[in-house]
């Protein structure tokens, strides 16, 4: 089934790059294109084979999202997001799992950070609260929230049940949209702030990361968490350097520098820059080949991955996006002021990447976790 959902990536691809401008434009992916990704699956890879997801490896979903990536750099980050949104199915109960994800049509989304307030109700929890970065919300099923529980007096308390911080899925009518997404790449993801004003959410159908224990064990449970979201954005930078490296060497044969006779790929430089830039992207997505895959043989003996993978799979994901920001600088500098006109596919893959690697799972500053563990400081692993 892995094979198939990215042997649809490649055939949907060149259409989906070929509406690019529109992409942006709209702000979100259009609803045709969600439309013709979603009976792939590639919108909820990680929901498991017992509420009909996939069936794939780790491996595998970040291959379709670095192929989505490659033709959109907004269509790969949705397709991202959703996908680690949906391991929450194997969290939930049997009658929400069943809700949310039993669809082989649902999309899920939201942000996991505590932004909201949520008091215990009655048969489960009244939530208010306001949060940025929805990536894909417009088009989704189900959208969640991170929240922190509170007394009637708005101060953080415990539960009788111990909830703390749990991860609560919305009714789409509960949810207000608010247009904060004007950004300089990325454009097409939609990742919009939305809020909800004392949203009734039934008991249980929510998830405490971290803490819950997974009631339909599978390879991805025992996977890295945070590894697998950080991998999914890596994989979208990756595609984009992927693509930034194609667009300059097809430049590169037509353009003729000002003064020139002779076109850009006949320079030395430009031979160096696509030799380099090519080695630079292959080799970072090999180091995220190989601890991904050495992870999920952890997974599949049933064994939650341990501090050393999850340090690698954190630093070959940071690594990963990081690359693909410098091969797409060094394309954009290559093309020179052809790639500073809007029309440029270059020009938006650099405005892309370099939104992608302020995402905090894979900013710069992710190196020093991993970094700290080498030198054998103490360090909270919980961040990995």
């Amino acid at each position: 089934m892995g094979n198939s959902i990215l042997e649809e990536a490649r055939r949907l691809g060149p259409w989906i790059a070929e509406r690019g401008n529109e992409i942006e434009q709209a702000g979100t992916l259009p609803l045709d294109i969600v439309d013709a990704i979603r009976p792939s699956q590639a919108f909820r890879m990680y929901v498991p084979p017992s509420l009909g997801g996939p069936g794939i490896s780790a491996w595998e979903g970040l291959q379709v999202i670095e192929e989505y990536g490659y033709h959109d750099g907004s269509a790969g980050w949705s397709v991202a997001i959703s996908s680690t949104s949906s391991v929450a199915a194997s969290y939930l109960s049997d009658e929400y799992a069943q809700a949310i994800f039993g669809d082989p049509m649902s999309i899920t989304g939201g942000f996991v950070g505590p932004m909201g307030r949520a008091r215990q109700v009655d048969g489960g929890l009244r939530v208010t609260g306001r949060w940025s970065w929805g990536s894909g919300t417009k088009h989704c099923t189900w959208i969640g929230g991170g929240c922190i529980i509170v007394d009637q007096d708005g101060n953080p308390t415990v539960g009788d049940d111990g909830l703390m911080a749990p991860y609560v899925l919305f009714d789409i009518e509960d949810v207000q949209f608010i247009d904060t997404w004007d950004v300089s790449g990325l454009s097409g993801t939609g990742s919009l702030d939305y809020s909800t004003d004392e949203a009734f959410v039934p008991q249980g159908r929510w998830v405490q990361f971290g803490r819950d224990l997974p009631k339909r064990e599978n390879p991805f449970t025992n996977f890295s968490l945070f590894g697998i979201l950080a991998l999914g954005i890596a994989s979208t930078a990756a595609g984009i350097g992927r693509r930034a490296i194609d667009e300059l060497v097809e430049l590169a044969g037509a353009k003729k520098p000002q003064g020139s006779s002779r076109p850009l790929a006949d320079r030395m430089t430009i031979q160096h820059d696509v030799g380099r830039a090519e080695a630079m992207m292959r080799s970072a997505w090999v180091f995220v080949e190989d601890t991904v895959e050495a992870a999920w043989a952890n997974a599949l003996e049933g064994k939650p991955a341990d501090a050393e993978q999850k340090r690698l799979l954190r630093l070959a994901a940071t690594h990963a996006t990081q690359t693909a920001a410098e091969v797409t600088q060094m394309m954009y500098l290559a093309a020179g002021g052809a790639a500073v006109y809007k029309t440029s596919p270059i020009q938006r893959c650099f405005r892309d990447v370099f939104v992608a690697t302020q995402h905090a799972m894979i900013a710069p500053r992710t190196y020093e976790a991993p970094g700290r563990i080498k030198l054998g400081l103490d360090t909270d692993v919980r961040q990995l």
